[in-house]
């Protein structure tokens, strides 16, 4: 009989790529995790993982059982949560996930809102980047993730469950003495020439949307610096290194020296969604978690379009 706690650390030795990354993820001793390990490994009756002096790399072997981890440990999460729910919202616990923006904007909102409504129900949140989140969710690790599509894509692996949330505009960010900061709108073809600072292709949706919108315009753009943080960029885009995009959600905090202005009717659009594991049990308190989070992204677009009618 396999182990369920050694699954999960086996999980995160393939998730961090080494036994000391892991077991700083876990809060465990490096050697407790070696030990867990070779425990699994006899229960397996294989080699699960392969150590080089770098780290380690799972076998044919680890990878089957790693893929097989991810479900069972969901599926414990969700008998759980089903049992918590039995009191319906009177308790139980919610874990939700959410990407940096959505953590300063919407959840802050929607988390009070549900802990007011439902104050026996324990709510915990952690911030992920929406790779991560989605990770957590598939891993048993949350109920809830707060993540974000391209508007072009639609996730379509029947694992999981999309509910949409809002559409997120982006807009430019300009150094305060620009040419062009003096203008209301700007059109994606009037930056060509621009140097532009832009988060790592690959790793990061909101890029992968911008670059999109770019060649639907007719150019590539010429990426000065890869930055993932907006903080960042926007002191580069002081700095008069470039110009950037960024999406509504993370005009919480914008310096005093830039200026941003709109695409326009149609600018590139990432989609904020709420995920679930599909064919999960949908407790009362899960469900009234994603009633929440409809409620706050509709008032948040409301107040978006009443601030555009008025400039």
């Amino acid at each position: 009989m396999l182990d369920v706690r050694r699954l999960r650390i086996l999980r995160e030795v393939a998730a961090q790529g080494s036994f000391s990354a892991a077991a700083d993820a876990l809060s465990y001793t490096q050697s407790a995790v070696s030990q867990q390990i070779a425990a699994l490994e006899r229960e397996a009756g294989s080699q699960l993982v392969e150590r080089a002096a770098r780290g380690v790399t799972l076998t044919d072997a680890g990878r089957a059982l790693v893929t097989h981890a991810d479900a069972i440990l969901a599926r414990l999460a969700d008998a759980e949560e089903e049992l918590h729910a039995i009191a319906g919202l009177r308790g139980g616990r919610l874990r939700l996930a959410a990407f940096p923006s959505a953590c300063a904007t919407l959840m802050p909102l929607a988390v009070a809102r549900f802990r007011e409504r439902h104050p026996g129900v324990e709510l915990t949140l952690s911030p992920a980047e929406p790779d991560d989140g989605v990770r957590l969710l598939r891993g048993g690790d949350c109920d809830v993730a707060v993540s974000i599509e391209a508007e072009f894509t639609t996730r379509n692996d029947g694992e999981l469950d999309t509910v949409v949330l809002l559409d997120d505009p982006m807009y430019i960010m300009l150094p305060r003495d620009h040419p062009m900061a003096t203008r209301a709108r700007i059109k994606l073809t009037d930056l060509v020439d621009e140097p532009w600072m832009i988060g790592t292709a690959g790793t990061c949706a909101d890029t992968s949307i911008f670059l999109r919108a770019c060649t639907v315009a007719g150019f590539e753009p010429n990426i000065a610096f890869n930055l993932d943080d907006y903080n960042a960029i926007q002191g580069f885009v002081a700095a008069g290194m470039g110009v950037s995009f960024i999406p509504d959600l993370a005009l919480i905090n914008v310096r005093d020296d830039i200026v941003v202005r709109s695409l326009g009717g149609r600018p590139p659009v990432r989609r904020i969604v709420a995920l679930t594991l599909a064919d999960s049990f949908r407790s009362p308190a899960k469900q009234a978690m994603l009633d929440v989070l409809l409620e706050v992204s509709a008032e948040f677009g409301a107040r978006r379009t009443e601030l555009a009618l008025a400039s």
